[in-house]
């Protein structure tokens, strides 16, 4: 029998956290092991619990969802983490994304997405809400000198033809899943290519790409 996906839930809000629970706990594979209301027990329960993901909140009143992050992921065998924001422009997401987050969701994110999404991260993937990429998008790009724009280009001329089909549905914002059914590709295909243009890229995410992708169509 398959282990359920732990996941740890920390947000100062309870209707928010009973919300997730029931979201989360209907399902077969995932398993919420325990909450927290504020970032400062974040790892505490993360060393308690062991989770794989911790679903967190990026804005709280003690410590917030950001400052946690960080110490959760210089943890030994640290876990995921998703965050989660009410703001599609959150000013923090780009900083999390620099400790490492590995997703981003709208506390309004359909179920079925919120829940794809804590199993796309269990599985190494990245996760991000379309809005919340575009947004980030929109803050990385602004201003996007001339050299940025070449070097864009230059980057997506360095991918294969099918690398490129990926990188451009990346930047719509599509999963893995989404690209290997409009694209007719496997999964496992999907994800060599993910790599590939990392690699490529000399990237560290999937949102990275996005902005590469982005750049590189700036008139």
């Amino acid at each position: 029998m398959v282990k359920p996906i732990q996941v740890l839930l920390i947000d100062d809000d309870p209707l928010v956290r009973a919300g997730l629970r029931l979201i989360l706990g209907g399902q077969d594979d995932i398993q919420v092991v325990a909450e927290g209301s504020d970032g400062d027990e974040a790892v505490g329960l993360v060393q308690q619990h062991a989770p794989d993901v911790v679903l967190m909140d990026i804005r709280m009143p003690r410590m917030n969802g950001l400052a946690a992050a960080e110490q959760v992921l210089a943890l030994p065998g640290a876990p995921k983490v998703v965050m989660l924001t009410t703001f599609d422009a959150d000013d923090m997401v780009l900083r999390a994304l620099g400790v490492g987050a590995s997703g981003f969701l709208l506390k309004d994110t359909p179920p079925p997405r919120m829940v794809e999404s804590i199993r796309q991260v269990a599985e190494g993937e990245q996760s991000l809400s379309p809005s919340v990429i575009s947004q980030v998008i929109a803050v990385a790009t602004r201003g996007a000198a001339s050299s940025r724009l070449d070097q864009a280009r230059a980057d997506l001329d360095s991918l294969t033809e099918r690398e490129r089909e990926v990188a451009m549905a990346i930047g719509q914002g599509m999963t893995n899943a989404d690209i290997a059914k409009t694209q007719y590709m496997s999964l496992a295909t999907v994800k060599a290519h993910v790599t590939k243009i990392l690699e490529k890229f000399g990237a560290s995410n999937r949102v990275q790409i996005a902005i590469r992708v982005h750049n590189a169509e700036l008139d």
